[in-house]
């Protein structure tokens, strides 16, 4: 007797035995998938395991060139890439960031880069390592080009960061809100502070400054693995699982990738997801107690680390563990009621000082779904370049949203067999209405629904997914007639997805980098900062518009700051008519040796106008009345900035 036969026209495989709850390519057809109207319940069916797609058109051409051709669109979007990067000024930036300072060569690359990609990742003879290869080119040219570009690090928090570091090589442990101030809360979660000090000492450097520019491309590797893993625990569709990968990275444009707690802790929130997934619940083998009690202890040590780095990702995480649990296939309680535990022992012992204080405010919040979308002073995107990064951020997670409802619909078999993704993804929503976070609750919401959401985006961009079963069902019964239509609706479907995808690509860099202007600091305004701070005696004030300046919380153990536009609008507006004198007033009574410092640099006005605070004539207006007050004397000047130091009495006059 014939094997049976797949459409392709290929012999069916042996079936090979399932290892922990994945099948593996030789799957059979009962076994690698079976429609959701074949499956009796959830519980009894092994509804769980991965679907195949068969829907792809036989390959048009063969042979060594059809295996090698993908090389060529990526070794030239690479070659695009390199080039625009030795022909790119970031010395002027304006208020579109690092769009309008890119060579176009840059954006013909990343067309050529996602054209290559699409067509490779469909092509059924393709490899999947060129779909790996594409995927890393993608990460380089989004995630690297900031770092080949600029000479310094970007983001003040990312600075701000390398300051907590540097105190805790100093004071050589950690220390109360008595000692540092507010800045002690950076002491009770000192997990990711930790580890870098001890980095930085394995690698014998004497700043995080020497890496720390190239961690948006670091921690995007870190999540690479278990997004893969993820992925694959839903379907052996390459297709579908690079394509959602590619679009998780395009999509996360929120930011949180730079050197930060959160960027480490969110690897670690999407590499537990992976375990869990994986080797728990009834789609895991529980066939050995000693190999169960392996992958537990791997959950408890990736919990501890997250719990101890960071304060949101535990939240979110315990509320994606608890939306699995809604499904009977992971109605596994020990990784919730792990990190449950772990979570509410660290917030008792070593957070509790902080939540006591903060949890009158945090109590508050709950239900203040307005805070998440506030505006106003301080808070509204001001200028052409800045709603329009704003617009662009916001129609690229609209879009992506917005594809995964469509793959949610229009993928019959993946909503059935991917509904944990699908719980994933709406898990953290209730989070929105938990508390504003500062106002950045909703991009911390959209960051944690990426993973699902990208998925089902990715399965609206592709074919039907179709299980073996039911292919060969159809092929078994001669149903012949659809494959015209399919074939023209594919071609169709094919330009379709690469413009979608083409448009998410291309959006990410405004998203991403459009706010430049505010997060570059050039090498003058650096070292204007560092020599403020290699001057100022113990107990001194430094006064500034905000905070947003390299090495704004440096030796913050030892001098103090004021940023006068977190005061309130009155006060502004009453330093704005007089500012020499309000700020000689403000700056009043540090005794000697300490000084009071008056710094206003490049990153603080463009942060101010881009954000709808004080504009370039206000600005202008402060500093020229404080060069002019003689209670005021000029320490240092650069194209990037001013330093002031109040002369010895200059304050008691008003």
């Amino acid at each position: 007797m014939r094997p049976p036969v797949t459409p392709r026209g290929r012999a069916t495989p042996e079936p090979t035995p399932a290892r922990d709850g994945v099948s593996t390519p030789g799957s059979s057809p009962e076994t690698a998938g079976q429609s959701s109207s074949s499956s009796s319940s959830e519980s009894s069916s092994p509804a769980h395991e991965p679907v195949t797609d068969l829907s792809d058109l036989p390959p048009a051409w063969s042979g060594r060139r059809a295996l090698t051709w993908p090389g060529v669109p990526l070794l030239v979007a690479l070659a695009l890439w390199a080039y625009a990067m030795r022909h790119t000024d970031v010395s002027r930036l304006d208020d579109y960031g690092l769009v309008t300072a890119l060579h176009p060569a840059f954006w013909a690359g990343l067309v050529v880069l996602t054209t290559g990609f699409w067509f490779t990742v469909r092509d059924p003879r393709r490899a999947g390592a060129w779909a790996a290869a594409y995927v890393l080119g993608l990460l380089v040219m989004e995630r690297a080009t900031q770092a080949v570009l600029y000479p310094t690090p970007l983001y003040a928090w990312a600075w701000k960061h390398e300051a907590v570091i540097d105190h805790l090589l100093t004071a050589g442990g950690l220390q109360t809100a008595d000692q540092v101030g507010d800045m002690a809360v950076y002491d009770q979660w000192p997990g990711f502070f930790a580890a870098q000090a001890a980095l930085m000492r394995l690698l014998g450097v004497d700043s995080a400054a020497m890496f720390m520019a190239w961690w948006p491309l670091v921690s995007s590797l870190m999540l690479l693995l278990p997004l893969l893993l993820i992925y694959r625990t839903f379907t052996e569709d390459r297709r579908l699982i690079w394509t959602a990968v590619w679009l998780f990275y395009v999509a996360n444009w929120v930011g949180q990738d730079y050197f930060s707690p959160q960027s480490v802790a969110y690897a670690l929130h999407v590499g537990v997801l992976a375990l869990v997934l994986r080797r728990f619940g009834r789609s895991a083998v529980r066939g050995g107690r000693p190999r169960q009690a392996v992958w537990t202890v791997m959950l408890v040590v990736m919990v501890v680390a997250i719990v101890i780095s960071h304060q949101l990702t535990p939240g979110m995480l315990v509320v994606c563990l608890l939306a699995l649990c809604l499904s009977r296939r992971y109605r596994d309680w020990v990784p919730v009621v792990t990190t449950v535990v772990i979570f509410l022992a660290w917030c008792l012992t070593a957070a509790l000082p902080f939540l006591s204080a903060a949890m009158p405010d945090m109590i508050r919040s709950v239900g203040d779904v307005g805070a998440n979308v506030e505006t106003g002073y301080g808070a509204t995107p001001t200028g052409t370049g800045a709603i329009a990064t704003s617009w662009a951020a916001r129609l690229l997670s609209a879009s992506v949203l917005l594809l995964a409802a469509v793959g949610v619909l229009r993928q019959r078999v993946l909503r059935h067999r991917a509904r944990p993704l699908l719980l994933i993804a709406a898990a953290p929503l209730p989070m929105f209405a938990a508390s504003s976070y500062g106002s950045e609750m909703i991009f911390r919401v959209l960051l944690f629904m990426l993973p699902g959401a990208a998925f089902f985006a990715a399965a609206a961009l592709l074919p039907k997914v179709r299980t073996l079963a039911a292919d060969a069902a159809a092929k078994e019964a001669g149903n012949r007639q659809a494959a015209p239509l399919t074939t023209r609706r594919r071609g169709l479907g094919t330009w379709a997805g690469l413009a979608a995808l083409l448009g998410g690509t291309l959006a990410f860099v405004p998203a991403y980098s459009g706010k430049d202007r505010i997060n570059y600091f050039p090498p003058q305004e650096v070292a204007l900062v560092r020599q403020l701070f290699d001057q100022a005696p113990d107990g001194s004030l430094v006064v500034a518009a905000n905070r947003n300046y390299p090495l704004a919380y440096a030796s913050y153990w030892s001098v103090d700051h004021y940023w006068f536009l977190d005061d309130a609008r009155s006060h502004v507006d009453r330093i704005v008519r007089n500012p020499a004198g309000t700020l000689a007033g403000d700056m009043a009574g540090v005794e000697r040796p300490a000084r009071a410092y008056f710094l206003l640099t490049q990153g603080q006005s463009a942060n101010s106008e881009m954000n709808g605070q004080l504009d370039r004539a206000q600005l202008d207006r402060i500093q020229k009345s404080v060069a002019a007050s003689p209670r005021f004397q000029l320490v240092a000047e650069n194209s990037a900035g001013w330093l002031y130091v109040l002369k010895q009495g200059g304050g008691a006059e008003r």
